[in-house]
């Protein structure tokens, strides 16, 4: 049977032949890799890949790069809003508009609002938790809590391994490394006003090609050739594949709150890292030192997680869940 004649359904209403599944799992290892080569991978040809991708597109499929923060010297906050029943909409839209914020998320009966912030300077960091939010109206309270270490990749928008999109880069022990994490790299990498500007075009479409990018920062294709392998290379740059959950029949996401014993955060870090549940999962300060958001296909999937997956952590003391009602902002930053 060819490739593209078997179908397989995933969701309720949506129906992908294994085709899609596979350039979904292409497009999740390699953001920016070549149809001919996906199609190659596949056993399809290349119009087959092609009429797959634009009918992904139409569902709304994006594939987004996005600088590494701990990368470019960059700090990556979250912060926990609490607003009153009437305000978050509102709060939640000013808060999208800043091009710092690259997620949103509104929660917790809809008061609660989780906000992904990266900074670059103490300055942008004060000018917004202490001037800013504390100036807005109706907030009843803000947690700013410090993203210490990714254990996952770059984005908390869909899985970062695991089904149906395959392993990522692993360490030696096979264990997942996000981007920020790979070895080779240790002082910030300085970035030219050629990268800031493909940062910006990638952060449109990451799989803009080397004729537009070039339209857009005025240089050669040769030179923004050289400049997106360096930043490839040089690990400050990742690309992030937004799909949305639904389609592949999961409807719940949630973010996890885990208080772990000091010592055992990065183990227990690590293996939640392993979990092709958790999209995103990092250690923070504040009273919960680690974080993660999951992805289920329901109540009773998150149910069998927390007590079977969740409960055989080690150094687990407590765990708190906000199920996400909307998600406001995904997959866009400024640089």
């Amino acid at each position: 049977m060819a490739p593209n004649a078997r179908e397989v359904t995933v969701g309720e209403s949506v129906t992908f032949d294994v085709v899609e599944l596979g350039l979904l799992q292409a497009l999740q290892l390699d953001g920016r890799a070549a149809l001919s080569r996906i199609a190659h991978r596949l056993g399809a040809s290349e119009r087959t890949v092609g009429r797959r991708y634009s009918r992904l597109r139409t569902l709304g499929l994006r594939v987004v790069g996005q600088a590494v923060p701990a990368r470019l010297g960059m700090t990556r906050w979250l912060l926990r809003i609490h607003c009153a029943p009437d305000s978050a909409g509102s709060v939640a839209q000013a808060l999208a508009r800043r091009p710092d914020t690259s997620w949103i998320s509104l929660t917790s009966g809809g008061t609660e609002l989780y906000c992904a912030l990266t900074t670059s300077t103490p300055h942008e960091r004060d000018a917004l938790l202490l001037e800013t939010l504390p100036r807005t109206p109706r907030l009843t309270g803000v947690g700013a809590h410090c993203l210490l270490h990714l254990f996952t990749g770059i984005t908390s928008t869909w899985y970062a391994h695991g089904v149906p999109f395959g392993p990522a880069p692993t360490d030696e022990d096979g264990i997942p490394l996000p981007a920020s994490e790979r070895p080779g790299h240790p002082e910030p990498l300085a970035l030219d006003a050629t990268d800031r500007a493909l940062l910006t075009e990638l952060a449109k479409d990451g799989r803009a090609g080397l004729p537009e990018l070039a339209a857009a920062t005025g240089r050669s294709p040769s030179s923004v050739q050289r400049h997106l392998e360096r930043l490839r290379t040089q690990g400050a740059l990742g690309f992030s594949v937004d799909f949305a959950p639904r389609h592949l029949g999961y409807h719940l996401m949630t973010h996890l709150w885990l208080r772990v014993a000091p010592g055992d955060v990065s183990a227990a870090g690590r293996a939640l890292a392993t979990h092709p549940e958790i999209a995103f999962a990092a250690a923070t300060t504040g009273p919960h030192n680690l974080v993660a958001t999951g992805v289920f296909r329901g109540g009773h999937d998150l149910h069998h997680y927390l007590d079977h997956r969740i409960g055989s952590l080690p150094g687990i003391q407590a765990v708190e869940t906000a199920p996400i009602l909307r998600e406001v902002k995904r997959l866009t930053t400024g640089t």
